[in-house]
């Protein structure tokens, strides 16, 4: 039997009879009751004979007789016949009598809501103002939650100007995206009416009302520039607010078109799901991401702040002024608002070498998008519930990682113009990927179109094998796949490639699956295998493609004396041990070839590749630990020799005047050896730990070690001594500083012993830690694996309840399920979700499946490594 308004369910779209202009919004929210009325009136243009009005709302009672629609012209108003809420599409069907006018007029109704606890839609934050546990309301609408706020056509296509009226008792503070255009006030409750927007889509409204300070600068062109924080922390705001000033500055000069808000505000948020969110004119934040304290913040912290405010003060530009116009297309917003804040961090902070940390965004990308179970750029959206599953490394690091392939193919200066034509051409508007490459295509005069087709509409990316044939190279495309099968993709792929140095450096399209290449032609001398080693090739020059290469063994030998002679740049180090490590795991490299390439780095000075080295060697110990628990010794103690250079050239230490990069290394370096076992480093930290126990400004523990030093704490600890997970509990509840909580979180993991373990996850699940900070210490020791997964079972329902609703959800699963590498455990973990995976965990589900199937594989092959333990010796006790 067909459902009442069937012809309106299971649609990806809201029906187009109707398009919104206008927005009068009026919000009452009651931080006690945790409640909020609302009223709001919408001007419509009816654009097709209807008798129906469906918009989108979920989580509200919306009072039917208050649902009525005014022609313009004010000849007649119609009351709503049937006003019905379909939970399940989360659209508002509102049925009229008659056919209503075509042309504009105005829908109202009033609503009311609760403010949540589900950190989306218009929800509670909890915080402490004079010792008093208070509440404050904060909305966060992307992607599809204003419709828990206010009935709207929530869709980015649906853009309208919005004015905004907010009621909140006169003691508070309360902000949205514009200036306050009137505030009056009536004893103890003021009525703040905001200036009206400009037009902007749905899920850039904002508003947060509760107790806060700020800091305050203004821009060279006269934009105010605040950054709010609870009552106490404005200190921690000031290095936000600098970088946020000099950023508008830049962008204003790189996109060609200046900032188009009166004021931009940025709020740091006690309870939040993202890193951050772009509202137009509202920024609003994670504390860990906005605020930074010169005493208790590390290095890290600092980079952190710097990017994402530079990331989501792009977002004004890319995706407010100029937004997708729908969610298959969201990879625009997120991949350039990436792009374009290491463009402005690199301006404001030379030294930090960011476009060399760059590339660590580029490996996450090649990391989820070697899964057969990845997803295209471009992803058909048919329900709101599948959008918060495509905000991942796709969207975000495949997405910016073509970018700036792209724009190493075309050169910078040609793209920039095209920006900021683009911009131009579709300010207020919406766009498609299309329209982006059309105006690329028109100032490059290069088929734009045709080459970026092959990366974001088929997931994926190639494996780019190199060998030399009769002095000439041959080339061959293949898609590369971590579980070691070949896929069946083929890619226009940019290849670059220099011989011998970077002064000869060439590249062409490689638009077939295989080619070859006279190097006496392109390079004016021959390459072959018995020539000098000084003659080696790099492909893929500065990791500047989205591919991963592989070389035979002649070209890989010479490369390996260009890494040891100090030949390669650091971007080509980074490209050459990744690849490595990557086709290793795929099972296309011995893990006694990658071990002897990693020799190669052990007097390594750049950050970036140490920083993937110890990435490399912490995964690498534990796929032998399960291939081979024999060899884990050695293994461990190669390691340490690896770092032995840099440890010592670095120190527990810091020096003065020494470089931002160097304190981002010391803290990984130092938690590292503390994992692997490192005696002195462990005797060093445990000192130093006291130390700050009995005096909690010590210098003998400064930030940027804090984690190191938490790490070798757990390290120590047992059932039967378990001091150091005490005083670390204790460190946590004392300190107010969100940055150090996380820190200490990110700790508790790395415990061996799996009561402890236990312990530390119930912990996570307490009301001492807040519901968005759980996913940090979820990641455990190898030896905490079994007991994770046992516990993630236990309390599925309790997780599922609490953070089902959310993207939070999916980290659950890959954190806990991801690590492991048997065959018997996706048997076991396939029974268990078999009935409770839903649709918004199914693909992070499967591509965590897959990940141990591949581990699962890796550790088979290691097996059948004949000489590997051989080799492993040898590395472990060679002779520097």
């Amino acid at each position: 039997m067909a459902k009442k308004y069937d012809q309106f369910r299971c649609q990806p779209r809201l029906p187009k009879f109707a398009i919104p202009k206008r927005y009068d919004l009026k919000l009452k929210p009651d931080l006690s009751a945790c409640k909020f009325l609302g009223a709001v009136e919408i001007s419509l243009d009816i654009v097709a004979d209807t008798k129906f009005i469906v918009l989108n709302a979920a989580d509200l009672f919306v009072d039917c007789k208050s649902v009525r629609f005014q022609s313009a012209n004010g000849s007649k108003g119609f009351e709503a016949l049937q006003v019905e809420l379909l939970e399940d599409d989360e659209i508002l069907v509102s049925e009229f009598a008659e056919s209503l006018p075509l042309g504009l007029g105005v829908l109202s109704m009033r609503f009311e809501g609760t403010l949540n606890d589900q950190m989306k839609g218009f929800y509670r934050s909890t915080y402490e103002h004079n010792g008093e546990k208070k509440n404050m309301a904060v909305t966060q609408f992307e992607p599809a939650d204003a419709r828990r706020c206010f009935p709207c056509w929530d869709e980015p296509a649906c853009k309208a100007t919005f004015k905004i009226t907010l009621e909140v008792p006169s003691d508070l503070v309360a902000l949205s995206n514009m200036p306050v255009a009137e505030e009056r006030v009536d004893g103890n409750i003021k009525t703040i009416c905001y200036q009206e927007s400009p037009i902007m889509s749905t899920y850039l409204v904002a508003a947060v009302v509760g107790f806060f300070d700020y800091v305050e600068d203004h821009t060279p062109d006269g934009i105010k520039v605040r950054v709010y924080c609870q009552v106490g922390k404005t200190n921690q705001g000031k290095f936000a607010l600098d970088v946020a000033v000099k950023t508008l500055g830049l962008y204003k000069e790189y996109f060609a078109m200046p900032y188009s808000l009166p004021k931009l505000d940025m709020i740091a948020i006690p309870d939040f799901a993202a890193g951050a969110m772009e509202n137009y004119g509202l920024v609003t934040y994670r504390e860990t991401a906005l605020l930074y304290d010169d005493k208790h913040s590390a290095a890290a912290n600092k980079q952190r702040v710097a990017t994402v405010v530079a990331h989501e003060l792009a977002h004004q530009w890319f995706g407010n002024l100029v937004t997708m116009e729908w969610w298959t297309h969201l990879w625009l917003n997120e991949g350039f608002a990436t792009w374009v804040s290491y463009l402005a961090a690199d301006g404001l902070f030379p030294d930090w070498k960011i476009w060399t940390q760059f590339l660590d965004e580029s490996t996450e990308g090649l990391r989820l998008d070697g899964l057969s179970e990845s997803h295209p750029i471009e992803v058909d959206i048919n329900h709101a519930c599948e959008i918060d599953e495509i905000f991942d490394a796709i969207s975000y690091r495949k997405g910016v990682s073509v970018i700036r392939m792209l724009q190493s193919y075309l050169g910078p200066k040609v793209f920039q113009q095209a920006l900021a034509k683009y911009i131009k051409k579709h300010a207020c508007s919406n766009a498609k990927t299309e329209d982006l490459w059309a105006v690329l295509e028109e100032e490059s005069h290069e088929p734009v179109n045709k080459l970026m087709n092959s990366w974001t509409k088929q997931k994926g990316y190639p494996v780019v094998s190199a060998r030399v044939i009769d002095n000439k190279l041959e080339f061959e495309q293949r898609q590369f796949l971590a579980s070691g099968c070949h896929g069946d993709g083929q890619w226009i792929v940019p290849i670059t490639l220099c011989c011998g140095s970077y002064e000869k450096q060439k590249n062409f399209l490689l638009e077939t699956r295989s080619q070859v290449i006279d190097t006496a032609t392109l390079f004016g001398c021959s390459v072959s295998n018995d020539g000098p080693s000084s003659c080696w090739i790099k492909i893929n020059v500065n990791q500047a493609g989205f591919y991963r290469v592989k070389y035979d063994e002649h070209l890989s030998a010479k490369l390996r004396y260009a890494i040891e002679s100090k030949c390669l740049s650091a971007m080509d180090r980074y490209g050459i041990l990744d690849d490595s490590f990557a086709l290793s795991m795929a099972g296309q490299l011995p893990l006694s070839s990658l071990l002897t390439l990693m020799g190669a780095y052990r007097e390594e000075p750049e950050y970036t590749v140490l920083s993937n080295l110890i990435s490399i060697s912490s995964k690498v110990a534990r796929v032998v630990a399960d291939a081979d628990a024999t060899l884990l010794d050695n293994i461990k103690i190669f390691f340490i020799n690896l770092f032995q250079y840099s440890a010592e050239r670095i120190g527990f230490d810091p020096k003065q005047g020494e470089s931002h990069l160097d304190a981002l290394l010391r803290g990984e370096l130092f938690a590292t050896l503390a994992v692997f076992g490192h005696d002195a480093t462990l005797k060093d930290a445990r000192k130093r730990f006291q130390a700050f126990l009995e005096d909690r400004n010590t210098h003998l523990l400064p930030p940027d070690i804090r984690r190191a030093v938490y790490v070798a704490v757990m390290k120590d600890v047992t059932s039967s001594d378990r001091s150091g997970f005490d005083s670390l509990l204790k460190v946590y509840r004392e300190t107010d500083l969100s940055q150090e909580k996380t820190r200490i979180l990110g700790a508790l993991g790395s415990c061996s012993d799996p009561d402890i373990i236990l312990e530390v996850l119930n912990f996570l699940l307490t009301p001492e830690v807040r519901s968005q900070d759980v996913v940090f210490g979820l990641a455990v020791s190898r030896e905490g694996r079994e007991v994770a997964w046992k516990w993630l079972q236990n309390n599925w329902e309790h997780i599922s309840n609490t953070w089902g609703r959310g993207f939070l959800m999916t980290r659950f699963v890959s954190a806990i399920v991801s690590p492991f590498s048997s065959y018997e455990k996706v048997k076991e973990v396939d029974e268990f979700f078999a009935c409770r995976a839903k649709p918004s965990i199914a693909r992070t589900l499967k591509q965590s499946i897959e990940r141990v199937q591949i581990n699962a594989k890796w550790v088979e092959s290691i097996r059948g490594e004949k000489s590997l333990a051989h080799c492993v010796e040898e590395l472990a006790y060679r002779k520097y």
